[in-house]
C-alpha cells in the first residue's frame, strides 16, 4: 500500500469505530483519539519519563496529554509550532506552575513558552502519528514535520541514538508495515492506552 492508501484507511477505521474524538473524522491530521490520557499516562509511568528532565513532543491534538502531564511533573517542554512555521517554543515547568492544562496548549505555549533556535539536551521526543509499526516506522499526516523536527534534534546533538523517540497512539493504529522512504525518520517506542512498546 501506499502512504496515502494507508492514511485513509487508519482515518476510515478510526471514524467507523468512534475512536476519533473529532465527529467528522481525522482526515488530513494526527488522529486524536480517546485513549490519549490513557495513553500519556501509562507513558508518565515508564522509567524513561522518570528519568528525563526535558521532553520534545509534538503540537498535536493526541499529545496535549503528554505536554500537560510533563509540566505537572516538572519537566521543561519543547514544542514545535504548527507546521514548523514558528520554530520552537520552551516552557519552563516552573514558568507554567498551576497553569500546566492552559500551557499544554497552542495557544498557551505562545503566552508561556520562549522561541528557542538551540536545543538543550532533550530526554524524551513524544511525536505523533497516523500508522506505526513493529520495525518503528511512522506515518505522520504527510507534511514531514515530524521527520524534520527528529532531524534537526539530530543535527544539533540534542538527542542520541539511546533517546527515547515515542508515539502515542490507539492500538488501531498499529499496521503490520508502514511504507517508507529514504528520508523518513523511525521512533524505538510506542505507547498505547494498553500496553508500552520497547522496539530494537
Amino acid at each position: 500500500m501506499k502512504k496515502g492508501e494507508v492514511r485513509k484507511l487508519i482515518w476510515d477505521r478510526l471514524h467507523k469505530l468512534g475512536i476519533s474524538r473529532r465527529p467528522k473524522g481525522d482526515y488530513g491530521r494526527i488522529p486524536d483519539f480517546k485513549g490519549s490520557m490513557a495513553a500519556a499516562l501509562r507513558l508518565s509511568r515508564t522509567m524513561e519519563w522518570k528519568k528525563s528532565r526535558v521532553i520534545f513532543s509534538s503540537p498535536d491534538s493526541a499529545q496535549r496529554p503528554v505536554r500537560g502531564l510533563a509540566l505537572r511533573h516538572g519537566k521543561d517542554l519543547i514544542m514545535p509550532t504548527p507546521r514548523l512555521k514558528r520554530g520552537y517554543l520552551y516552557i519552563r515547568a516552573a514558568d507554567a506552575r498551576g497553569c500546566e492544562r492552559s500551557a499544554s496548549t497552542i495557544r498557551g505555549a505562545y503566552k508561556f513558552g520562549s522561541p528557542i533556535k538551540v536545543f538543550p539536551k532533550v530526554d524524551l521526543v513524544v511525536e505523533g502519528s497516523v500508522a506505526v509499526d513493529m520495525e518503528g516506522n511512522r506515518l505522520g499526516k504527510g507534511g514531514g514535520y515530524g521527520d524534520r523536527e527528529i532531524r534537526e534534534l539530530k543535527g544539533q546533538n540534542a538527542i542520541t541514538d539511546k533517546t527515547p523517540i515515542v508515539t502515542t497512539v490507539d492500538e488501531m493504529q498499529i499496521i503490520k508495515k508502514v511504507p517508507v522512504e529514504p528520508h523518513d525518520e523511525k521512533i524505538n517506542m510506542i505507547v498505547t492506552p494498553h500496553r508500552v512498546i520497547r522496539l530494537k
